[in-house]
């Protein structure tokens, strides 16, 4: 009689190795992306909520009002401990030609917690007025703290004594700053970003890790409007690169915005991004759909990973709110966005 118990228990042994090794893919891959994102923040497409403030403090001033955007994003929604992160941007206006701005964030990664504040400064010229060239320069000073939190550290199978070594949270605190510059042509930008552009000091006898911060940002779009101007299309192009491992990542979007007679409006949209060593595969891709009524705004945006993690969670989701306030219209056109409608009707054209 032929005895399949050995070969049934092969084929567990098998099955439960391979769950294994998918779990511990994952916990390497939450564990990479936390390492990588050190003081490095990966941006998804808060920037296309009306929000370019979030990819560079050459932004901040652009518009007649203080603006304010708090936005919520959770990451691959269905795997425990997936990365979730909130952050608050506002900018304004001071003088004619100066635009100051304030962002801070917290964000969970697993057991790791990062939060930071950014303290941002632009200034913005004309370099032709006939034409519509306009050139900005910004900078922020970052502080940054990162931290291990150990409450949730648990004894498991393969390791079920906790280091006793290991008794309080480990912690540190960054100083950096970011520059960066944007050129308008009309309806026509380009924005460069340079963050993080100092090294980290850290000690070559404890372990590894990166010192080299920087990351490279590029933005560039062009907003198209229809005859009577209520309609606007603007496809646009991000690109991002970690100089820590050569890393980098191109978002290609495009964006519909329609607008009433009072200049309120709404837009539509979607992002798709690939990783530049596998040009245009799909790795996110995702609609997206924001509102603007009475200077009170609200958007939406969903983004699937296209890899191997698919299965098992239900996709990233941001949500952003906002308040326009406080209008103060510019003298110089150097403060005015490349949108016609949304800088041409303000507070004081409303009926």
């Amino acid at each position: 009689m032929l005895d399949i118990s050995h070969c049934t228990g092969n084929k567990r042994q098998k099955n439960l190795l391979k769950m294994k090794k998918f779990a511990l893919y994952i916990i390497c891959l939450l564990s990479s992306y936390t390492y990588a994102q050190e003081l490095n923040l990966p941006v998804w497409t808060q920037y296309l909520a009306d929000n370019d403030f979030v990819i560079s403090p050459t932004f901040a001033g652009i518009g007649d009002n203080f603006k304010v955007r708090a936005n919520g994003l959770t990451q691959w929604v269905g795997i425990k401990n997936a990365p979730d992160n909130q952050a608050l941007y506002a900018d304004f206006r001071i003088g004619n030609q100066t635009g100051v701005g304030l962002s801070m964030y917290n964000d969970k990664n697993g057991n790791t917690r990062q939060k930071g504040i950014k303290f941002s400064f632009a200034h913005h010229i004309i370099l032709d007025y006939k034409s519509k060239q306009y050139l900005s320069f910004g900078m922020s000073y970052n502080i940054n703290s990162f931290r291990i939190d150990i409450e949730n550290f648990q004894p498991t199978e393969e390791i079920p004594i906790v280091d006793p070594s290991i008794t309080d949270d480990r912690s540190i605190t960054n100083h950096n700053f970011d520059v960066g510059f944007l050129y308008r042509w009309n309806r026509f930008y380009f924005s460069f970003n340079a963050n993080n552009f100092l090294d980290k000091k850290i000690d070559d006898f404890v372990g590894f890790e990166p010192n080299r911060l920087l990351n490279l940002q590029a933005y560039t779009g062009y907003v198209m409007s229809g005859r009577n101007r209520t309609v606007e299309f603007e496809p646009s192009v991000f690109y991002q690169r970690f100089n820590s491992d050569g890393r980098s990542a191109t978002d290609v979007n495009f964006k519909y915005r329609k607008f009433n007679r009072d200049g309120d409006y709404y837009w539509i949209g979607a992002s798709y991004r690939f990783l530049n060593d596998q040009f245009f595969k799909p790795l996110n891709i995702g609609p997206m759909a924001g509102i603007m009524y009475n200077r009170i705004y609200f958007a939406y945006s969903y983004q699937i990973t296209i890899n191997d993690l698919a299965a098992y969670n239900s996709g990233t989701h941001s949500i952003t709110i906002g308040l326009d306030f406080l209008q103060n219209a510019s003298n110089c056109p150097c403060t005015k966005g490349t949108s016609y409608r949304k800088f041409k009707y303000n507070g004081t054209n409303r009926r």
